[in-house]
């Protein structure tokens, strides 16, 4: 159950007129009062025809005519609104059930606290099965205005209350972190105008696809306006940035003039403060050029830069304390990792694109908390964003798949270390957001599995690495083997043990990395992370030094001439001690 306060007004009879007439986008069936301020009760221009709107907006209005007749500063802003909107799925809620929520939302709100004659006046209005309005006018019986400080705080507080009391979905608890929600105006709008997201929606995605395109926000904004978007830029007297605001082309107001809206306004972690400080928290690096000519692509780089986030959130999930930094090295992580969700997005094939869209989408939410981030920390991750961006050569389906699969575990742990400190929303975005990674990874391996278990190795081989299995993971073993995965596995294991890999050794560090007691399908998660692994041939020391033994017997058995050990006189080569002459 969501109560959505809206900003203040000044004309009750227009918000009427809207409660009672016909709607612009929902039905307005059967408008009536549920609840009010009278205990008398009042007449309903819905169901009384003797009634009129400019009747009921009258009485509603009087204590803030009466407090406009003085000598003090007039009242023009004095209209109440909150919507108060069941659930999808909720039962049918009685007109009683409705008008008792009304009366516990205006007293917790502050509007017309229980017992107090002379709160402010109201009514709520129902129009429809699912919903009612709340109007109140904010000025008291005794003339005083109501405290409204953090009224939207308590009112939200209230509905769980109502919600676990009437057995209705429980909508988890917020931490002022969210990004704001589309106006009915603004989704009026873009059902007008035939667009498929509103402004607001619409620049936020603008917004977070170019965060991995950029190193500052001077970079971030010359890539907006690039990409199409309206940038209004706000600097002081130095020159320096002061703030910004963004538009979608064609979104205008009545005069015809660009609406801007600036990154504060559509989340929390957009505004120009928490940009730079995430894009300008970059540590260089020791070796750039080293890391540039490693033999791996910038996605295989990227899983094994999610490897070190693996570890990190693990430990401090499990310590609970959020270590030294109190998780400010946790949640910087947890922000770059949504940065890489979405180039993954940007960059993956396009039947890929709607489910990695939909995972960067969820994940925004859980890349924000009251946790302050240290950005620093997760320099290395935001520079695996920027590689994967910029990568030259697309990804092979091997490599995205493993790199989609360690995206599923990572989110995961982001919403454990969320869940672990009280995060509801947060936690919830990271699921949602998982179970969008799962799909796009099952539609990613589905090519590849088939082909893995079409070379499934013979079956004393197959065997021989089901005991290497029951002997790495005795746990896990039976699920393993009774995975329809477990023949791709074995194939995996087959072409590790081909490159010089110990199979069981393999198994341990995958089951290490990634624990299988959640796991869906133990088989394919081992497999994926086995083939990150063994992709390179092992070394074996002791393979290379009988390479070296042999390469000495070789030199010694085909000595030159100058070698000092083996020098001989040749045979046609002079005597070197000179005969006496003789007389």
């Amino acid at each position: 159950m969501i109560p959505s306060i809206k900003a203040p007004g000044g004309n009750s009879r227009g918000l009427l007129a809207y409660l009672y007439g016909p709607g612009r986008h929902d039905e307005h069936l059967d408008p009536h009062i549920v609840a009010s301020f009278s205990p008398l009760g009042l007449r309903d221009p819905g169901r009384d025809q003797t009634a009129t709107l400019t009747q009921l907006a009258r009485i509603l209005d009087e204590p803030v005519n009466v407090y406009n007749s003085g000598f003090g500063r007039k009242v023009t802003d004095h209209v109440w609104h909150c919507p108060v909107r069941a659930a999808p799925g909720d039962r049918y809620l009685s007109d009683a059930e409705w008008g008792e929520i009304a009366r516990r939302i205006v007293h917790a709100a502050g509007i017309a606290p229980d017992r107090d004659p002379h709160g402010c006046r109201w009514i709520a209005v129902r129009h429809a099965d699912d919903h009612i309005h709340i109007l109140a006018t904010t000025v008291r019986e005794d003339g005083r205005r109501p405290k409204l400080h953090n009224s939207g705080k308590r009112a939200q507080a209230e509905a769980r209350k109502i919600e676990k009391e009437l057995g209705l979905h429980r909508v988890k608890p917020g931490d002022r972190t969210g990004e704001r929600r589309p106006t009915q105006a603004e989704m009026h709008k873009a059902d007008r105008l035939g667009w498929q997201q509103t402004s607001r929606a619409w620049l936020q995605d603008r917004l977070r696809d170019a965060i991995p395109h950029a190193t500052s926000v001077e970079e971030l904004l010359a890539y907006l306006q690039a990409d199409g978007v309206e940038v209004k830029l706000r600097r002081m007297p130095s020159g320096d940035l002061q703030g910004y605001a963004v538009g979608r082309p064609g979104d205008t107001n009545a005069k015809g003039e660009q609406i801007y809206i600036p990154g504060s306004k559509l989340a929390p972690d957009l505004s120009l403060p928490k940009l730079q400080a995430r894009l300008t928290a970059t540590a260089p690096e020791e070796h750039p050029t080293a890391r540039r000519n490693r033999p791996t692509t910038s996605w295989h780089r990227a899983t094994d830069t999610l490897d070190h986030v693996h570890r990190h959130l693990t430990e401090d999930t499990t310590g609970g304390t959020g270590g030294e930094d109190g998780g400010a090295l946790a949640q910087a992580q947890i922000t770059a990792l949504g940065d890489i969700i979405n180039a993954t997005a940007q960059q993956a094939p396009a039947e890929l694109r709607a489910e990695l869209r939909a995972a960067t989408r969820a994940f925004a939410r859980a890349q924000r908390s009251q946790v302050r981030a240290d950005h620093q920390g997760a320099a290395d991750l935001r520079r695996a964003a920027r590689d994967i961006i910029h990568a030259g050569d697309g990804p092979d389906g091997n490599a995205l798949t493993v790199m989609i699969a360690a995206l599923v575990w990572a989110a995961i742990l982001a919403g454990r270390w969320h869940q672990a400190r009280g995060h509801a929303q947060q936690a919830q975005a990271a699921q949602q957001a998982v179970q969008h990674l799962q799909t796009a990874y099952d539609q990613a391996a589905t090519d590849h599995l088939v082909a893995l278990t079409h070379r499934q190795p013979k079956p004393e081989v197959t065997n021989t690495l089901a005991g290497d299995v029951r002997s790495a993971v005795p746990d896990h073993a039976t699920q393993i083997l009774a995975d329809p995965n477990w023949p791709a596995l074995a194939t995996v294991l087959a072409d590790a043990t081909a490159l010089g890999h110990q199979p069981r050794q393999l198994l341990q560090e995958a089951a290490a990395r990634r624990e299988l007691t959640t796991a869906r399908l133990p088989a394919k998660v081992l497999l994926g992370r086995i083939q990150h692994t063994s992709r390179n041939p092992s070394h074996n020391s002791a393979a290379e030094a009988a390479r070296v033994r042999a390469a000495t017997a070789r030199s010694a058995t085909h000595a030159t001439p100058t070698d000092p050990v083996n020098r001989a006189t040749p045979p046609s080569a002079p005597a070197t001690t000179p005969q006496r002459r003789t007389r």
